[in-house]
């Protein structure tokens, strides 16, 4: 099925998925010090709502998971605010103009970091949709290798971006930053911030100033695969209707034809 968006064409049977499931199993990817998820039948009693187990005629799970530390996620800058602030609220459009690029990020001291100008560099050597803004931006960091689907980030220092980079990107219109780690900031950083709050322009996470983003995101754990090329793409950024500063999500890209 094809489709047009500002004369931009796309096939909507063929969708890039650049989500990653969340399971319960020990394949789940794992951030910040918390267990894998739980999935696992409502019991009352003697009841147990699983077809297989026999005494149920539906499947009936409760599942217990944090988004920011179990898989792909969206993200508002309520997650850093004094103030509620939810991504189901900020998130109100769903289709992007994007670009996908991909980075090996430098390495400074004991950390690799993705700087401001790896991100000037690669957004130049990727095509651009001519006479377009663009609207969203997907990092992919070198090595990609399959195993971050499953990487179990505690307390191993994972690449992040610079404050450099995160105005950078803010100051290109950017509105939805899309990455494949855990964080765009440093694991142990004091609780600075520093990249998330110049993302979302927060100068004050108390007291929220007037020019902050407040429809700007930021997705974080995503799984680009090697063979989908950098350039221009349609991004549909999707997620649940949690009315927290979080959301599990399921980015999808389409190739423009």
């Amino acid at each position: 099925m094809l489709a047009k968006i500002n004369n931009f064409e796309i096939d909507l049977s063929k969708p890039i998925d650049i989500s990653i499931p969340l399971t319960n199993t020990d394949e789940n990817p794992i951030a910040w010090y918390i267990e894998k998820p739980v999935i696992e039948p409502v019991v009352f009693g003697d009841w147990i709502g699983k077809v297989s187990e026999g005494k149920s005629s539906t499947n009936f799970n409760n599942i217990f998971f944090n988004p920011h530390g179990h898989g792909t996620h969206t993200e508002c800058l309520g997650h850093i605010t004094n103030d509620f602030y939810s991504i189901n609220q900020s998130l109100k459009q769903f289709f992007f103009f994007a670009k996908l690029i991909t980075i090996e990020p430098e390495k400074i001291g004991d950390d690799f970091v993705i700087t401001k100008e790896l991100v000037e560099k690669a957004m130049r050597t990727s095509t651009s949709l001519s006479g377009t803004n663009l609207e969203a931006i997907i990092i992919r960091t070198l090595p990609n290798q399959k195993e971050k689907k499953s990487r179990k980030y505690s307390n191993t220092n994972p690449p992040y971006l610079s404050e450099e980079a995160a105005i950078f990107i803010r100051e290109s219109k950017i509105q939805h930053l899309l990455i494949d780690l855990p964080s765009v900031d440093k694991e142990h950083d004091e609780g600075k911030l520093l990249a998330h709050k110049a993302f979302w322009n927060v100068k004050d996470t108390l007291h929220l100033n007037p020019d902050a983003r407040l429809n700007a995101t930021i997705t974080e754990m995503i799984f680009v695969p090697g063979e989908i090329e950098d350039g221009d793409y349609i991004l549909n950024l999707q997620i649940a209707s949690f009315e927290n500063d979080a959301s599990p999500s399921k980015p999808i890209l389409y190739k423009i034809i």
